[in-house]
C-alpha cells in the first residue's frame, strides 16, 4: 500500500497569506483533508502533517514525511501577489524538475487546469525546507491566489472537484511510477548529473570546466548519450548540499543514483 503524506501548509499563529478575512491556513487544511479522503478511499495510507489548527516549522513537516516512510509529500497551500487581483492560476514548486517530482507537479497541474484553473505550470525552488529536507519526491502545491477573486470563486464553487483533482494528480503518479516512485531516494549512493550530450567531446568540455571550478567530476554513458556527473555521495542529505552549491555556481543539476 503507497503512503502518501499531506501537508497543510502554515498553521496556528502563522496564517500563511490572508484576504479580507479569509486565511490561506484554513482554506489549506480544509483541502488537505478533503484530499485525504478521497485518497483513503482508493486505498492510499494517508498520513497527514496536522489535522487541526497547529504550527510546525517547515523542517518539521519534512520530517513527519520522512517519519512516515512515504512514498509522496504533497504541501498544500494558496498563493498570494502583491496587489489583489493581480494574477490567477495553480502552480506547483519542486525542488528538482525531474523524474517522480515532475511526474507529480506535471499530474496534479493538469488535473488542476481542468477543473477550471489557470497552470501557470512547474517552478523550481530550491530555498525551500518542507520540499528540500523530504526523503521522498515531493511537491508544493499552490491551488489559486488567496487575494484573487476569480480563484477564490472558482475554489469555493468547486470544492469537492478541486480535492478531487489534486487526488487524481497523486495517483496518477503512483500508477505511473510505479515501484520507481522513490528509486532515487532509496539509492545506496548518489551522483549529480550536470549535462547530457550526444557528442563525447561537449561533455569532455563540461567536465573539465568543473574541474577547473574545483568540482569532482566524471564522465558516463546513458544509451547513444554522454551524461556528466559530479561526485558520489553516500546520503541524501550530502548530495542535495552539494547540488545546492553547484545550483549556486550556475549549473544545471539532477540527482540521481549511482547504478551499480
Amino acid at each position: 500500500m503507497a503512503v502518501v503524506t499531506l501537508d497543510a501548509g502554515h498553521g496556528g499563529y502563522d496564517n500563511g497569506a490572508s484576504y479580507q478575512g479569509r486565511k490561506e491556513k484554513d482554506d489549506n487544511l480544509n483541502l488537505a483533508l478533503a484530499v485525504g479522503n478521497i485518497l483513503q478511499n482508493e486505498g492510499v495510507d494517508v498520513r497527514y502533517t496536522r489535522t487541526e489548527d497547529v504550527y510546525q516549522t517547515p523542517q518539521r513537516k519534512a520530517e513527519i514525511a520522512n517519519e512516515n516512510d512515504s512514498d509522496l509529500f504533497i504541501s498544500i497551500h494558496r498563493n498570494s501577489s502583491p496587489s489583489p487581483n493581480q494574477y490567477s492560476g495553480i502552480q506547483t514548486l519542486v525542488y528538482a524538475d525531474s523524474g517522480p517530482r515532475r511526474l507529480l507537479a506535471q499530474n496534479i497541474n493538469s488535473e488542476l487546469e481542468k477543473a477550471g484553473f489557470t497552470n501557470l505550470g512547474i517552478s523550481v525552488r530550491k530555498d525551500l525546507p518542507v520540499i528540500r529536507q523530504s526523503n521522498m519526491p515531493a511537491g508544493l502545491v499552490e491551488v489559486g491566489f488567496i487575494n484573487t477573486d476569480r480563484d477564490n470563486a472558482l475554489l469555493d464553487a468547486k470544492f469537492p472537484e478541486v480535492a478531487q483533482a489534486i487526488a487524481d494528480g497523486i495517483l496518477e503518479t503512483l500508477q505511473e511510477a510505479g515501484k520507481d516512485v522513490r528509486a532515487t531516494e532509496k539509492a545506496e549512493s548518489y551522483t549529480i548529473e550536470t549535462g547530457m550530450f550526444a557528442h563525447e567531446e561537449n561533455a569532455k568540455n563540461l567536465a573539465a570546466l568543473l574541474q577547473e571550478d574545483g568540482f569532482e567530476s566524471f564522465v558516463g554513458k546513458r544509451g547513444d548519450y554522454y551524461v556528466v556527473c559530479q561526485g558520489i555521495y553516500p546520503s541524501l542529505t550530502e548530495v542535495r548540499r552539494a547540488e545546492q552549491i553547484l545550483y549556486e555556481n550556475g549549473y544545471e543539476t539532477r540527482i540521481a543514483p549511482v547504478v551499480q
